[in-house]
């Protein structure tokens, strides 16, 4: 069996705590490796380390720190088949999914080449007489990011591409259920000139999470995960001075109006809703049919689609529309999930409960689920599900719709599927979501715009990617500057215009 390590100053190093965790198979069951949690004293060790390198790397021109993504970009592209094998291997999502999840973050990478576009400050000539005003962005220091596993290179390059073209130094510590692509990425940054010591990789649970919020060399914090977490470490982590953004759950709505295209609706829910067997903070888990004919006639067609779903293992390639959910405790807890959905009176329509595939009975494999008239009051529509189950639930007028989308706790994204341009600009502007689709279900921005949901689905003033994350990863310093030439005032106790 594999044993994983972390990776410090720019070397796989053997953990020391003594403890582990397993890092399953999703399509067999079988335990695969075995990942090191970090102790508290292996975690300061790493800080320590990046604090000594990020000093050089931080003084290192912007120019020559975007050279080094420029590489990275190129040595992602060399392994792209290498970490999609490894990701699906230990994630369960498909080969194509899995190049999709590297290829996000890629993205995220070559808007980061921009880094010397980005740092630059503002200059005012003449303020004042002999006066000049002018500001730089610094980097922070010491940065650490806390990544979920479903998407386990996407969201690492997320955090870490910014963070280090900025200046700082890096402590990722990715989920422990799939660490083995996170490790790859290091290696990769090494390979592309990445000083020893500036981007460090440190496997844990709630030990290592701890030890990084209460570490006083480290001054920001990204994290990705569910909700109570976010709000656990958003709340530690900014009582203890951190700059903190944390994205938490989701349980995003599609809206249907009656004048949409209701076969381009029903394959996009399909895609949507099924993708990646529902791990995903931007799936579409409600659908929001309006008007009782609508409904009808979305169910007439979500029917036969998602009875088609082929489930299987990754190695099956494109013969596979989404793989096993990652862990046997999350096909529990979905399939709990769905027997409340059936005792709290929704109507199961399509019925993945006894899905089994041939050869791979101890995979975590979970069928396709379809729920017609949901109500607001069950535990499938308030909880965040993530697994292939989708919700819908029938609104009467186009502002019922809207309200469940605006009246749920969660903020991540929602869609709206119409041909009416009026009513497409209305939800836009007045949905309290954050990232809006129309005709687009996923609406996951692309790397040069930002990516953040509002309300139970994000705590933090700035988002990830595009221009917030240089300024999450930098703080601003404003110098104002004077040369007299000979100009005699005297001294003057009164505060007073410059000009």
């Amino acid at each position: 069996m594999q044993e994983l390590t972390h990776w410090i100053n720019g070397a796989h190093v053997t953990g020391t705590s003594g403890r582990f965790a397993d890092v399953f198979n999703p399509a067999t069951g079988e335990v695969q490796a075995r990942v090191p949690l970090a102790s508290k004293q292996e975690i300061d060790h790493a800080v320590a380390e990046a604090a000594r390198a990020q000093p050089a790397w931080g003084a290192t021109n912007p120019q020559r720190r975007a050279r080094v993504m420029m590489e990275f970009v190129r040595l992602l592209n060399r392994d792209m088949d290498k970490l999609a094998q490894t990701l699906s291997r230990e994630h369960g999502k498909t080969l194509p999914d899995a190049r999709g999840d590297i290829q996000r973050g890629l993205e995220v990478i070559e808007y980061c080449i921009g880094a010397p576009q980005m740092l630059k400050g503002e200059f005012t000539d003449s303020a004042g007489p002999g006066i000049d005003m002018y500001s730089m962005r610094q980097p922070l220091g010491v940065a650490a990011g806390i990544t979920p596993f479903n998407f386990p290179a996407m969201i690492p390059m997320w955090k870490m591409g910014p963070a280090l073209a900025c200046g700082n130094a890096f402590i990722l510590k990715p989920s422990e259920r799939d660490p083995s692509v996170p490790l790859m990425l290091a290696e990769l940054m090494q390979e592309a000139g990445l000083p020893d010591g500036v981007l460090q990789v440190v496997n844990g649970d709630k030990d290592a999470v701890d030890a990084i919020l209460d570490n006083p060399a480290i001054a920001a914090i990204g994290f990705v995960g569910s909700t109570p977490i976010a709000e656990y470490i958003y709340g530690r982590g900014c009582s203890n001075g951190k700059r903190v953004q944390c994205f938490g759950g989701a349980k995003n709505h599609m809206i249907i109006m009656p004048d949409a295209d209701l076969d381009l609706a029903a394959d996009a829910l399909v895609g949507a809703g099924y993708g990646a067997a529902g791990e995903r903070c931007m799936a579409i888990s409600v659908a929001v049919p309006v008007g009782e004919a609508t409904a009808d006639a979305l169910i007439e067609r979500l029917i036969p689609r998602i009875e088609k779903l082929k489930v299987g293992p990754y190695t099956a390639g494109n013969d596979v529309d989404y793989g096993p959910v990652v862990t046997a405790a999350a096909k529990a807890n979905i399939l709990r999930l769905v027997e409340s959905g059936v005792a709290q009176g929704a109507k199961l329509v399509v019925d993945g409960r006894g899905f089994k595939l041939q050869g791979y009975e101890d995979g975590f494999f979970v069928g396709p689920h379809l729920f017609d008239r949901v109500t607001r009051d069950m535990d499938i529509y308030r909880k965040e599900i993530f697994g292939p189950v989708l919700s819908t639930v029938r609104a009467r007028t186009y502002e019922e719709a809207l309200a469940h989308a605006m009246d749920h706790e969660y903020g991540n994204g929602t869609a709206i599927f119409t041909r009416d341009g009026d009513t497409a600009r209305d939800f836009a502007h007045r949905v309290n979501i954050g990232m809006i689709g129309i005709n687009v279900p996923i609406p996951v921005p692309l790397a040069y715009h930002t990516f953040g949901g509002w309300k139970k689905s994000a705590f933090g003033d700035l988002n990830q990617h595009g221009p917030d994350s240089f300024r999450f990863y930098t703080r601003t310093k404003t110098i104002t500057s004077r040369w007299p030439s000979g100009i005699k005032e005297g001294a003057s106790l009164n505060f007073r215009p410059m000009d």
